[in-house]
C-alpha cells in the first residue's frame, strides 16, 4: 500500500476519490492533513507547515498531491521535492501559477496564443499608462474570477484599483503566496500586482492533461458555457464539441506551454478560448494542478477518474488511461448560481444529498450553502456578478439528456431563496 498525502484538501477530494475508490483502494492509502483548503487562514505560517509535513512524513509517504490551487499545489511540490518524491519543483509551480511570469513563458514559446499584457502596480499609477482599453484586469495570483473583470477606460481602472476590497485582497489574500514566492523563488515580482490583458473573444474550453517524465499528454477537453449577461459559468460539457483540428491545435499549444513551464509528474489544466471568426486560439490561464470539479466527467465517459491519474503521478507511476470505456456518452458539471443577494430559506441536508444521488446513476452533488446563510459577498467569493451555491455533475446519452437530468435534480434538491432588499 502506497500512502499518498493530499495537502489542503478541498470539497472535491473526498467525494471524487470515493467515486473511483475501486480503482485505487487496493494499492493506495490517502491521508488528509489539517488544515483544509477552506479553513486555511490568510496569515497561516506556510513555511513552518512545509517543515512540519517533511518531518512527520519523511518515512511513511510515497507521494504528495493536491487539488488546491492556492496554496496546495505549491506546498505539495515543495514537500515532494524535499523528500525526493515525484512532482514538479516548487519554483516551477509558482512560475506557472504567477500569471505574470507564466505569461512571459507563454509569450516566448506560444506567442500566437498569448495576449498582449501589461503589469500593473496598484501603488504606482505610472504603470497604468500603457494599458490599452478595453482590457481584462486580474491579480497575478487569484482564484476563480475574484478581483477580475473587464474594464473599458483608464477611469474604470483607477476606480477599480482604489476599491477597499482590492486593498484588502492585496494585504490579506496573497500573504501566503508572498511567503512562498520569497522563500522558494528568486522572483522580483510578488503577488501585490495585477495584469491587464488584451480581450479574447470566442468559445471557452478547459484543456486538462498531465506530464510524466517530461512527456505531456491531454486527458480531455471540456467545453464551457456562460451566462449571456454576466459571463458567469453555467455548465461544463465533456467531451468537447470543438472541431477536431482545433482540439488538436489546442493540445499542441498546451503541450508546448507546460513543457516550457517545467511541470513534471503533475496534472495541469489550461483555460483556452477559440475565436472562429479569426481562427485564433488563446490561453486564458495555466493551472498546475488537477481540476477536481471535472475528474468524474472523464470517468463517466472514458472510465478513468482524474484522481486516479493524480494518485499514479504522485507515486511516480505512469497513469493507466482508458478511452470510451465509461457508462455514459457525455457528462456535464452544472454550477448552480444566484444572481442577486439572498438568504437561503431551504437547502438539502447531507442525508438528502446522498438519497438524491442514489436516485440518479453517476450523479455527484456538492452543496455550498446552508439554511439561513446569506449569499451576498459576490466580489470576494466569486466573479462579482453571481454566487455559486451548489454543483451537480451528471452523465447521460446526449447534451439534452444532461439538461433534462439536471432539471429533475434541481426539483429534487428544492433549494429555496429569499431575495434581500437592496
Amino acid at each position: 500500500m502506497r500512502k499518498i498525502l493530499f495537502v489542503f484538501p478541498n470539497a472535491w477530494d473526498r467525494k471524487q476519490l470515493s467515486a473511483c475508490r475501486d480503482a485505487w483502494s487496493s494499492r493506495c492509502e490517502v491521508t488528509f492533513p489539517e488544515p483544509t483548503d477552506e479553513d486555511c487562514p490568510w496569515d497561516f505560517d506556510i513555511l513552518s507547515f512545509i517543515d512540519q509535513m517533511v518531518r512527520e512524513h519523511a518515512e511513511d509517504i510515497a507521494g504528495v498531491s493536491s487539488s488546491s490551487d492556492y496554496p496546495g499545489a505549491t506546498v505539495a511540490a515543495a514537500i515532494a521535492t524535499r523528500l525526493g518524491l515525484a512532482g514538479s519543483l516548487p519554483e516551477r509551480v509558482i512560475g506557472c501559477s504567477h500569471k505574470y511570469y507564466s505569461r512571459l513563458t507563454q509569450r516566448a514559446v506560444v506567442p500566437e496564443a498569448t495576449p498582449r499584457f501589461w503589469l500593473l502596480d496598484p501603488r504606482d499609477p505610472q504603470t497604468w499608462s500603457a494599458v490599452e482599453f478595453p482590457c481584462y484586469v486580474k491579480p497575478v495570483k487569484g482564484a476563480f474570477s475574484i478581483m477580475s473583470r473587464r474594464l473599458d477606460s483608464s477611469e474604470d481602472l483607477q476606480r477599480f484599483l482604489a476599491r477597499s476590497s482590492v486593498q484588502e485582497f492585496l494585504e490579506n489574500y496573497i500573504a501566503i503566496f508572498n511567503q512562498l514566492v520569497g522563500a522558494l523563488t528568486e522572483f522580483e515580482i510578488d503577488g501585490r500586482y495585477f495584469l491587464a490583458e488584451e480581450l479574447f473573444r470566442g468559445t471557452q474550453v478547459t484543456v486538462e492533461g498531465f506530464v510524466h517524465r517530461g512527456h505531456p499528454e491531454v486527458l480531455g477537453i471540456v467545453d464551457s458555457e456562460t451566462h449571456p449577461e454576466t459571463g458567469s459559468f453555467t455548465r461544463f460539457d465533456y467531451p468537447s464539441k470543438m472541431p477536431r483540428p482545433v482540439q488538436a491545435r489546442m493540445s499542441q499549444i498546451a503541450s508546448r506551454a507546460v513543457a516550457a513551464l517545467g511541470l513534471e509528474d503533475t496534472l495541469f489544466n489550461i483555460e483556452m478560448i477559440y475565436d472562429a471568426a479569426t481562427d485564433r486560439i488563446g490561453i486564458i490561464e495555466v493551472n498546475p494542478r488537477i481540476c477536481g470539479q471535472f475528474a468524474d466527467l472523464y470517468q463517466k465517459v472514458d472510465g478513468t477518474n482524474g484522481y486516479e491519474v493524480a494518485l499514479s503521478l504522485a507515486a511516480g507511476e505512469r497513469p493507466a488511461m482508458q478511452r470510451g470505456a465509461g457508462s455514459f456518452k457525455v457528462a456535464a458539471s452544472f454550477p448552480l448560481r444566484v444572481f442577486a443577494p439572498c438568504r437561503v430559506r431551504r437547502a438539502p441536508t447531507e442525508t438528502d444529498l446522498r438519497a438524491i444521488e442514489s436516485e440518479f446513476a453517476g450523479a455527484l452533488i456538492w452543496s455550498e450553502c446552508e439554511r439561513g446563510q446569506e449569499l451576498t459577498d459576490f466580489e470576494r467569493v466569486e466573479d462579482g456578478k453571481s454566487y455559486r451555491y451548489a454543483i451537480v455533475n451528471v452523465g447521460g446519452k446526449d447534451r439534452q439528456d444532461l439538461e433534462d437530468i439536471c432539471r429533475q435534480l434541481l426539483r429534487r434538491l428544492d433549494y429555496q431563496f429569499v431575495e434581500l432588499q437592496k
